[in-house]
């Protein structure tokens, strides 16, 4: 989606056609569950790698059925990349540039899980005892 992502009192405001959501740090991602089948992008904020609320947001947009695009901005790390794909980002907006094949080497360097996740991933144990 190339339209800019409106913040989130922005979107509930019924005068809005807006179809990108900005969700910040302290926003809750469950305001958003009633208009899923119109949005095309949610954008979460990080603030701060060590902030972790972003990761809720996904997982709850992702468990109500929302399939669009999911954009992580801001103080994203290469070695958080696998676990933000595995709560549903399936995209990536970092502040500092980020190297190809060191974010391609993160993506791949597990072949299996060990936890269900809203990536719908067979955790390990599950293959093993099918």
């Amino acid at each position: 989606s190339d339209e800019p992502a409106v913040t989130l009192d922005a979107f509930l405001d019924s005068q809005t056609n807006a179809t990108a959501v900005r969700l910040e740090a302290g926003d809750d991602a469950r305001a958003l569950l009633p208009y899923l089948d119109r949005i095309a992008l949610v954008e979460v904020s990080f603030p701060s790698f060590r902030d972790g609320r972003g990761y809720s947001a996904a997982r709850v947009l992702r468990e109500a059925g929302y399939t669009a695009e999911l954009r992580a901005q801001g103080d994203v790390l290469v070695d958080q990349m696998p676990l933000m794909k595995r709560c549903g980002f399936d995209s990536f907006a970092p502040q500092a540039e980020i190297d190809p094949a060191t974010l391609e080497a993160a993506l791949t360097r597990y072949e299996n899980v060990y936890q269900k996740a809203a990536d719908g991933r067979v955790p390990v144990w599950a293959l093993r005892h099918g």
